[in-house]
């Protein structure tokens, strides 16, 4: 087992990058797919064309044997016809019958076995008859010996393994070959004897192994050809992409004057036509929008910058009529506070539209020091408590059993935290004031995470993805009872994602929301995951609503991060 971490660990690598190179690269997954095909088709027909070739050979060679066996069994019945009439004996006919056979066999390059008389119960691998020297009688087949059992039987051949033993060392070698047998009846006893002749297919497997290296090496060399021509082919297709994928990711880089070249025009040239066009047409249209955009926050800029101006004079005449709405009738006392408030309202209203320009202008910088989360979340509560007492609420803070160091830009937490508080003690009176609003601090080695948990209204499903939206509001009927802008949660998330971090929302519609803020320990690191999760514990149902924030796979009973 360690042997064989030892090679994965090594080999790992390459498979990795290999792996990562067949993912890539349609180029040589094409190629290997159209090797793979070829050689699937290549193998089928060369095996038809080596079975038809074998078929032929070996039809051949039958047709050959027996033409040449039909003519020594005529020669020997011939010659045996001109002894009859002399007085030999049966062992010298035998021998006058089969020496000649025997010697041309060895000549020609066949064996011969005779074996016989019918009737006599010498099996033939007992040395019942005469044969070519060297030769094994195993070579001869017992089924075509039993079919030679008996008189009158007609010529049969069949396939055989031709065996040889060498006299002196007594090994033996094989060859295959055709045996082919065939009866003749000595005229001195009237008995019956069958040859047996048999015929190497050493030409023809030398015949066959040649077609055989001829085919491999065709199919050798058209696989490359096959290999290159597909190369050579998908290049054309795969250069002219990697090249617009290439100019695709410099356009997103923001090199908006990149283009493709043009040439020739096939439907390559017209893809990278359309392609320049689309470029032009976006670079156009983002520079309208970033134009568009520039004006939008100039106006807002200047427009803040602006009111200020009048802005002090109503709040100057404001508070005058303020302290003096005393001496009013009560109509007008109580017009001098509606005009306090909504003037509070206006000026906190163009101090978050002056926040929210510096964020569109990228002129928003952070400020971090390391600090206690517990001592700023203890301070933003104790701010906000008295608006708590007065609505009736509960503000709860689940405090760490250690200190939750982290390097953040104190005011702008400060500033999410309490917009977060504020908006959770807000949203709680609309249903039961005596809910406590639960706010959790917990960290890990890399991250930190504070929740804001209510048990209000809630967010209906698909409220959620819109709650950091400029201006929105979940119900346009519900006054601001804390007199917020619609700006705060937009200006939370800004601030969140300054510090490289996330704020998420997940809501249920009557079970109240659940505010989640995380960010790195230490400024500059990047999030992979909250010690906190989006969805509270006490959620019983699985039809949350949730904001992802980068980095999260939303699931209907958990948030996992990637």
């Amino acid at each position: 087992m360690v042997i064989v971490r030892d090679l994965w660990a090594r080999a790992a690598p390459a498979v990795r990058r290999g792996l990562t190179f067949w993912r890539r690269s349609i180029q040589a997954r094409v190629v290997a797919s159209t090797i793979v095909l070829s050689a699937v088709v290549v193998s089928a027909v060369g095996w038809i064309l080596l079975q038809q070739t074998r078929q032929g050979l070996l039809e051949h060679r039958v047709d050959v044997v027996s033409g040449e066996v039909d003519a020594e069994m005529v020669d020997a019945r011939d010659r045996l016809a001109a002894a009859s009439g002399t007085e030999v004996n049966a062992g010298r006919q035998q021998r006058d019958l089969v020496d000649p056979i025997i010697d041309r066999g060895a000549s020609r390059g066949y064996s011969v076995v005779l074996a016989g008389p019918e009737g006599e119960d010498v099996p033939l691998r007992d040395g019942g008859g005469e044969y070519t020297s060297g030769l094994d009688l195993v070579s001869v087949p017992e089924d075509l010996e039993a079919h030679f059992d008996g008189a009158g039987r007609t010529t049969a051949w069949t396939y055989t393994e031709i065996v040889h033993r060498d006299p002196d060392s007594a090994e033996t070698s094989s060859v295959p070959g055709i045996i082919v047998g065939s009866q003749v009846q000595m005229p001195s006893d009237g008995k019956t004897y069958t040859l047996y002749y048999l015929f190497p297919l050493t030409e023809e497997q030398e015949t066959l192994g040649l077609v055989t290296r001829a085919l491999l090496t065709a199919a050798g060399l058209l696989m490359a050809l096959v290999a290159g021509l597909t190369w050579l082919v998908t290049r054309q297709v795969v250069t002219p992409i990697r090249m617009a994928r290439r100019v695709a990711e410099r356009l997103a880089a923001g090199r908006l004057q990149e283009r493709l070249q043009v040439r020739g025009e096939d439907d390559i040239a017209r893809l990278a036509y359309s392609f320049n066009q689309m470029a032009t047409n976006l670079q156009r249209q983002i520079r309208q929008l970033e134009e568009l955009s520039w004006v939008q926050r100039r106006f807002v800029s200047d427009v803040s910058h602006e009111l200020r101006t009048p802005l002090t004079t109503v709040r100057m005449a404001s508070d005058v009529l303020h302290d003096a709405r005393a001496d009013f009738d009560p109509s007008t006392a109580r017009s001098a506070e509606l005009l306090q408030a909504e003037v509070d309202r206006f000026e906190n209203l163009l101090v978050d539209l002056l926040e929210i320009s510096r964020f569109d202008a990228g002129a928003a910088v952070l400020a971090p020091e390391d600090v206690n989360l517990d001592d700023v979340v203890q301070r933003v509560v104790s701010a906000v408590q008295p608006l708590a007492d007065q609505r009736g609420v509960r503000v709860v803070v689940a405090h760490p059993s250690a200190p939750v160091r982290a390097e953040i830009d104190v005011r702008r937490v400060e500033r999410i935290l309490r917009n977060l508080v504020t908006n959770a003690i807000d949203h709680a009176l609309a249903e039961d004031p005596t809910e406590a609003v639960i706010v959790r601090i917990a960290s890990d080695a890399e991250a930190v995470a504070i929740t804001v948990r209510d048990h209000g209204v809630g967010l209906a499903p698909g409220e959620a993805a819109m709650v950091f939206n400029r201006f929105w509001r979940s119900d346009p009927a519900r006054a601001r009872t804390s007199g917020g802008t619609g700006l705060g949660l937009a200006i939370a998330q800004e601030d969140a994602h300054l510090h490289g971090g996330w704020l998420q929302a997940w809501g249920r519609t009557g079970q109240g929301a659940q505010f989640r803020l995380t960010l790195p320990r230490h400024a500059g690191e990047t999030l992979r995951h909250s010690p906190l999760s989006l969805v509270p514990e006490d959620a019983a149902s699985t039809d949350a609503a949730v904001v992802p924030g980068p980095g999260v796979v939303v699931r209907t009973q958990e948030v996992e991060q990637r």
